[in-house]
């Protein structure tokens, strides 16, 4: 293969990874919390582990972004 064919193919899928951490990161946070407030019977930890969730995930992505710039 082409050397510039498989420079693309790792941008693709340096990119994806990019565009499922989000929502994988998401998706973790909620799971947690919906789990915990299962063993402790509460209502609110889903919630507050889902915004530790979207947090972290924008970290990591603002982290990523910032190793490609350099």
């Amino acid at each position: 293969m082409n050397g510039k064919k498989d420079g693309s193919w790792q941008m693709v899928a340096r990119y994806m990874s990019l565009a499922i951490m989000l929502p994988a990161s998401t998706f973790t946070g909620y799971a947690i919390g919906y789990g915990l407030d299962y063993l402790f019977g509460t209502r609110f930890l889903r919630i507050v582990f889902l915004i530790l969730g979207v947090i972290s995930g924008f970290v990591q992505l603002i982290r990523d972004l910032n190793r490609e710039s350099k």
